[in-house]
């Protein structure tokens, strides 16, 4: 099955693709599907932003399969920031400034404080129009410092047990991450429907 992913950021492509690829998938970026506009994400929640991007490409297709994903970091500490606004926190789409952003309105805050997850609301159109909606959880806390190189986005603060996102490889964060578990409820959704 081809499905025409609501995005052309290669760090979402790459790690739905590493999942879905092995189970008969083909996962491509709206581009890919000769669809080049930027939808404005004006929900308030994640999953109506999921629901806003995905619904505009499906609207653009063929009746092609469209699966779009909105997620971020949402710390208790600072009342669920940066949440919807994690692509953009901060007025910047750039990660060493998100990242910064976070540890200066962490510092002094002991440990135990600094219980955070991601979450990813994933919003699925199937080829006849139905939707699917469902939402994947992440626990864990925020470091005091950045450490790793792989992952993107707030990887390197976020602290999965004794590791941060970007120091475990890429295969465990897929089977652990937000994502992951978003993409399992998907399919469970998908193989009961």
């Amino acid at each position: 099955m081809r499905i025409i992913l609501a995005t052309n950021n290669k760090n979402k492509l790459r790690e739905i693709s590493q999942i879905l690829s092995p189970l008969g998938y083909e996962v491509v970026t709206q581009s890919d599907a000769g669809i080049n506009i930027e939808v404005d994400e004006t929900g308030v929640t994640f999953a109506e932003n999921a629901y806003l991007k995905a619904k505009a490409i499906f609207d653009l297709t063929d009746n092609c399969c469209v699966l779009a994903d909105d997620s971020g970091l949402m710390i208790d500490y600072l009342n669920g920031e940066p949440g919807v606004y994690s692509a953009r926190y901060g007025g910047t789409k750039n990660d060493k400034d998100h990242n910064d952003l976070v540890l200066k309105k962490l510092s002094g805050v002991p440990d135990e404080k600094r219980t955070a997850r991601f979450v990813c609301a994933m919003c699925f159109i199937k080829a006849d129009g139905e939707v699917i909606a469902v939402e994947g959880k992440c626990e864990g806390k925020i470091a005091a410092e950045p450490s790793g190189e792989n992952g993107f986005g707030y990887d390197p603060i976020f602290m999965f047990g004794d590791k941060s996102f970007a120091e475990i490889p890429a295969d465990e964060k897929n089977r652990v991450s937000h994502r992951a578990n978003a993409i399992k409820m998907l399919l469970q959704s998908l193989n009961t429907n």
